[in-house]
Parts: C-alpha cells; structure tokens; sequence
C-alpha cells in the first residue's frame, strides 16, 4: 500500500465521442484497456507479455508497439515520459496508464458512468511500485497459462482494499497493494498482498501488520469469504525479508501465523503454494 500522489481530474467527455471509440476498437484494443483498468500501470513489455504472445520475439514487440502506438494517438492511453530499464530497452521501457478518455470507453457501468479513476505523472517510485504489482500479475497470467495454478482472482488497490470498525468504534480502512485468490488441485490459497519497496521503516511495518490483526479479530472477511487471506509481504531481497520477520515474530503469537514474507522474483510461485524463498 502506497499515497496516491496529487492527481489531475479528467475533463468531462461528450458520449457520442466515447460512443465512436468503442466501435472502433478491436477485442485486443479492449483487452490492454481491460489490464491498464486492473493495474493502473504497465510497461509495453508487460502489455506485450499479456496480450501478444504468439510469433518471434521481435515480431511480439512489434505488434505490441504498434498497438500501444495506435491507442496512444486515440487519446485512450497516456504514455509516460519517463522509460524503465535504460536507454538501450528502447520502446520496449516505455510506462503506459489509462487516459481519462480510456476509462470512460472502458467504463462498464453505462456510458460515463462508473467512478474514474484521475491520470497523474507520479513520481518515480510511485510508477516503480505499481510496475512491480503489475509483474506481479504477469507473471500470475504466465503461470495460469502453463497450468501451474488456475488465477481465480486478482485485485489491486483500490478494489483490494477492505473497511471495518476497529476497536473503538471508527472506521479502518486495509490497504493491501492486491488480493490474489489461486486455485491448485482441490486447494484454493487466498492472499493479501504488500510488496514492500524498501522504503518504510520497521515500526511502520509493524502498524501496519497490527491493522491486519484488528482486520483478523473483526471476523468481517471470514463471514465474507470463510477465510482469512495470508498476508504476504514481498521483498527485494533477503535482508529486507529477514528484516521484515523480525517485526512479524514479535507480533502476539497467535497472529504471527496470519503472515508471509517471499521475495518478489519468486513471489507467482509463492502464492500459488510453492517453495516461499522467505518465510516469517
């Protein structure tokens, strides 16, 4: 879980234009809407990953461009000015988001009217966060489509996030980044997700993993759901995640077992029950 920074609100668009899109848009023009909807950011090699995967290589990156390229010039997505992985990753490091004309022809409750979320250029580690939450997704698709794990469902913030009444009567509010629900022969695992940018310190760790206890001892998400989601924190590396369990072990006894620590490389194989890399 992040701040959202400051965020512009889009002008209001005329129905008949987002009418005129929709009808000129292809399944797949919709499919990268659908993702950027899901994951608010994504580089076109992720996009790429999803949405192009038959061909070689070069041809996967060339469509990819092209097609980015086209809804970029449509007004329906926002290509970022700032590239990921150097000069030499060339277009394939560009960042894209959804423009506000992109939400509202993408909108599912009615010609403009579902909430939309603002378009903003973030800095960069608010883009290196959501990237690292949109990997996250990938590499759950990828995995869903070599049948190592059926993806039942993938939420990120804002969907993910959960109220209750804490203690004294207000209202909380948990933040987990996603909440992922996978499927494994008769086993479903369901988790809440913190992927961890080596940026918080320890005692905000510790609120924060105290507000999933309060969230645990509501009972609010096993009346929902008849369970209780692992909380899983994904790190960079094993420092941080040996950091990060030294917070969960001092936390009561009988809520350390709400909690996980992977590193973020191995994390689609984590969620999905595989060998954890890191544990708490």
């Amino acid at each position: 879980m992040h701040r959202s920074p400051p965020m512009v609100r889009p002008p209001s668009i005329p129905t008949a234009r987002v009418t005129r899109l929709r009808r000129r848009l292809s399944e797949r023009d919709f499919a990268v809407l659908a993702v950027l909807q899901r994951v608010r950011l994504a580089s076109l090699r992720q996009l790429q990953r999803l949405l192009v995967t038959d061909g070689s290589p070069r041809a996967r990156t060339r469509r990819a461009q092209l097609l980015l390229t086209r809804l970029t010039k449509l007004g329906l997505v926002t290509r970022f000015s700032r590239t990921i992985g150097g000069i030499r990753a060339g277009s394939s490091g560009y960042i894209y988001g959804l423009s506000g004309l992109g939400q509202a022809v993408i909108d599912t409750g009615g010609p403009l009217g579902g909430k939309r979320r603002r378009v903003w250029e973030s800095k960069p580690y608010f883009q290196d966060h959501m990237l690292e939450v949109a990997e996250l997704y990938v590499q759950l698709v990828e995995q869903h489509r070599l049948g190592q794990g059926d993806l039942l469902a993938y939420d990120a913030e804002p969907a993910a996030w959960r109220h209750f009444t804490g203690p004294g009567g207000e209202l909380v509010v948990v933040k987990p980044d996603a909440y992922v629900r996978i499927g494994t022969a008769a086993v479903e695992r369901s988790s809440f997700i913190e992927v961890d940018m080596t940026t918080e310190t320890l005692p905000t760790i510790q609120r924060k993993s105290q507000r999933y206890i309060d969230y645990w001892r509501s009972g609010m998400e096993q009346q929902r759901h008849g369970v209780f989601p692992k909380v899983v924190w994904l790190v960079q590396n094993e420092h941080r995640a040996e950091r990060i369990a030294g917070v969960i072990k001092k936390l009561s006894r009988d809520a350390q077992k709400l909690f996980a620590v992977g590193l973020l490389g191995n994390s689609a194989r984590l969620l999905g029950g595989g060998t954890q890399g890191a544990a708490a």
